[in-house]
């Protein structure tokens, strides 16, 4: 794309060496192996943020480090809060990269490297933004506040409690996340809602240990097919979750959400193609966007048991695991949510099994104001960067941080994806187009310079 005329390709030059630079940072916070590697990560971060002329600060936590910037030279204006991490998920398995994990290539038109889309590139791009708005007019057209936190890879644990104790601080009009993907290739989106999660292990026993199966088969129960069968109970032909009161808090698709779900357009045979997929199963009645996005789910994650190994060992098991999740939607309460999980289980449990479940982790689902006023400036920084109409969608995936600027700081949060489905986010060679990129930093520049706009006395003071 054309750069604006008051940055050179001399700019864009460095910018991109300096995203590489970040990116080298192997800041995989999920092994505690590479801790030396994100911490060091984390002070660059705070150094680029400081010569990107946002004044900084490094919160120090009992996990990784909470990076703190602000500009604040605009009196009046609306102040925005942008969220990001400069964790990584770990790059195995390695041999299937056509590079170094964090040493970036730059292949047909993509940047390769782990981090490239999540989340270094996407936030990079509103860090650049800023910077080459005050190297080019000496000032924002809106207050800035941005934070980038260690620990989003592994359920930024701490980053509540900086919430609570930093909430002055981190005082906003409305929150920028850009951590979810565009609809599809120079089809730029907004979010307007995140799933929640419950993550639970599940452990199921029916001996004392395991059993030869020849001598004990046929009148011993078997851990594993106990499970399974437990599990199988959890959903009906349909698809529907039979759990009493999941559906709690789950809102009707609208008329007007379903007319505009399908203007989107969805090709069922290139999905299925895309993922490997001979053909789709899910909640009988609802679109395939709609079961993604607007419906809850359950899965089993995981299951293990009995022998695994190489070779033949008959058995039958003592004891059968499974890891197990569920996706909410609308006003449904995860900890609810988690009660009634185990109740429906234990319900359903056999005289001769006992169950224990442990939860891994939850998070409260998310909706966007689809109308508020910094969501129609960050439709026309995508519009004027992208060159088409952006449209509307749902994410199916969870954002915690989300829900959590809503319940703890009041802030509607503004989902800007930058990145393509496609990226392969969490996989080997993870990737983010140089386009996307240069479009990313121009649509966040248009997004600021429209919100500053729109703002007026009549609308709220910042908290």
């Amino acid at each position: 794309m054309k750069l604006p005329d008051h940055i050179t390709e001399s700019d864009w030059s460095i910018a991109l060496s300096e995203l590489c630079a970040w990116l080298r940072f192997p800041s995989v916070s999920t092994d505690p192996e590479y801790s030396p590697h994100v911490h060091a990560c984390a002070q660059f971060t705070a150094n680029l943020m400081t010569q990107y002329g946002l004044t900084t600060t490094v919160i120090e936590t009992k996990g990784y480090p909470v990076i703190l910037g602000e500009w604040m030279g605009h009196p009046g204006a609306p102040t925005l809060l942008i969220y990001g991490h400069y964790d990584v998920q770990p790059p195995d398995p390695v041999s299937l990269w056509v590079t170094d994990p964090f040493e970036p290539l730059i292949k047909d038109g993509q940047l390769i490297a782990r981090g490239a889309s999540d989340n270094k590139g996407q936030i990079f791009c509103h860090l650049k933004a800023i910077d080459w708005l005050l190297r080019t007019t000496g000032t924002l057209p809106v207050n800035v506040k941005v934070m980038i936190e260690g620990e989003e890879e592994v359920g930024s644990f701490h980053l509540p409690e900086v919430l609570r104790t930093h909430a002055h601080q981190l005082a906003a009009d409305v929150a920028l996340v850009s951590d979810t993907p565009m609809l599809a290739d120079n089809q730029p989106s907004l979010c307007t809602s995140l799933r929640g999660l419950v993550y639970m292990e599940m452990t199921i026993t029916t001996l004392a240990g395991d059993l030869h199966s020849g001598q004990h088969g046929g009148a011993v129960p078997n851990a594993i097919g106990c499970l399974v069968s437990l599990l199988n109970r959890v959903k009906d032909e349909s698809g529907r979750i039979q759990i009493p009161h999941f559906y709690e808090g789950v809102p009707d698709i609208s008329s007007d959400r379903a007319a505009q779900i399908r203007s989107l357009g969805f090709d069922t045979g290139q999905y299925q193609s895309a993922i490997g997929a001979s053909g789709l199963v899910g909640e009988e009645g609802f679109h395939p966007y709609e079961q993604r996005w607007y419906r809850p789910t359950f899965d089993i994650n995981g299951i293990w048991g009995g022998y695994t190994l190489e070779g033949e060992k008959t058995v039958i098991p003592a004891q059968a695991h499974a890891k197990v999740s569920m996706r909410l939607v609308g006003h449904q309460d995860p900890l609810k949510v988690i009660d009634r999980f185990n109740e429906y289980i234990q319900a359903q449990c056999p005289t001769y099994a006992s169950i224990t479940t442990r939860v891994c982790s939850y998070a409260y689902p998310a909706q966007v104001d689809d109308g508020h006023p910094a969501v129609l400036a960050a439709m026309q920084g995508l519009r004027e960067s992208f060159g088409v109409e952006p449209v509307f969608q749902g994410e199916g995936g969870t954002i915690p941080i989300v829900a959590d600027f809503k319940r703890q700081l009041g802030l509607e949060t503004i989902l800007m994806g930058l990145n393509l489905p496609e990226d392969r986010i969490h996989a080997p060679n993870e990737q983010m187009s140089l386009a996307n990129i240069q479009r990313g930093i121009m649509a966040s520049m248009g997004m600021m310079t429209a919100y500053g706009k729109c703002w007026s006395p009549s609308l709220p003071s910042p908290p």
